[in-house]
């Protein structure tokens, strides 16, 4: 269900509050995982390092990074930078923050669908010749309520279901519009990964790497922050939240 992201939304606070992430197991990383790289699927740059960019970071960046679009819709009235201008930024962008995170150039593909028209049906075939029985698939949780991160959440069910592959699901603008119990959420499903102080010290830098999302790219209002503090806010938690199948 796509859900309008508006206003402040759902306090850090309330989260903080909540109890309930104190009892959800453990995500266990053994061996299988660091031996088979997992494959982390971002919608937009940004996406992958907000979900799980602690994770990447505990994983020494032993993982494979998929970027399905470059984000180039997040300021679609810019009176600084064009559209393909801002795909470049947000590209270089995901770089820096990745390569913060451990994981090299290499280990990081740009799939190039449209910000905002991604291609479920040719994103679920990408994914299944990515994949392989066993292997974790991460990537954003089909109910996150932004269409682009819904979509690319179907799209690796998908290929997850056709190959044998684990999904794992992470959210992101959840955060925003659910609160601590929300009936639409599945709290059952969730497993906390616990951040060292290195990997939490390495996923705030990554976030200030996207400078273009966390600071204005000028003084009018189309040009505002996507991220400003209350929302990275959510982000910066000593641990992360996936949703297993």
């Amino acid at each position: 269900m796509v859900r309008p992201i508006v206003d402040a939304g759902t306090d850090e606070s309330s989260w903080r509050a909540w109890p309930a992430p104190a009892g959800w197991p453990v995500l266990v990383l053994d061996d299988g995982v660091r031996t088979v790289p997992p494959l982390v699927v971002a919608p937009h740059p940004d996406d992958e390092v907000l979900g799980v960019g602690g994770l990447v970071a505990m994983l020494a960046g032993g993982v494979e990074i998929a970027v399905v679009t470059d984000g180039e819709a997040s300021h679609p009235d810019s009176m600084v930078h064009p559209r393909a201008a801002l795909a470049a930024i947000r590209r270089a962008e995901t770089v820096t923050a990745c390569g913060l995170l451990g994981v090299v150039p290499t280990a990081i593909e740009h799939l190039g669908h449209p910000d905002g028209g991604v291609d479920e049906v040719a994103l679920a075939e990408a994914l299944t010749g990515r994949l392989t029985p066993g292997r974790w698939c991460v990537t954003t949780w089909r109910g996150d309520g932004h269409p682009d991160h819904e979509a690319v959440g179907r799209a690796a069910a998908t290929a997850c279901r056709r190959t044998g592959a684990i999904l794992l699901e992470f959210p992101v603008w959840t955060w925003h519009w659910a609160r601590p119990d929300h009936p639409d959420v599945p709290w059952h499903r969730a497993r906390r990964v616990d951040l060292t102080g290195a990997a939490r010290s390495a996923k705030l830098a990554a976030v200030d790497a996207f400078r273009s999302q966390v600071l204005p790219l000028g003084p009018a209002p189309a040009d505002a922050a996507i991220l400003p503090p209350n929302v990275l806010a959510r982000f910066a938690r000593p641990y992360e939240t996936v949703f297993v199948s």
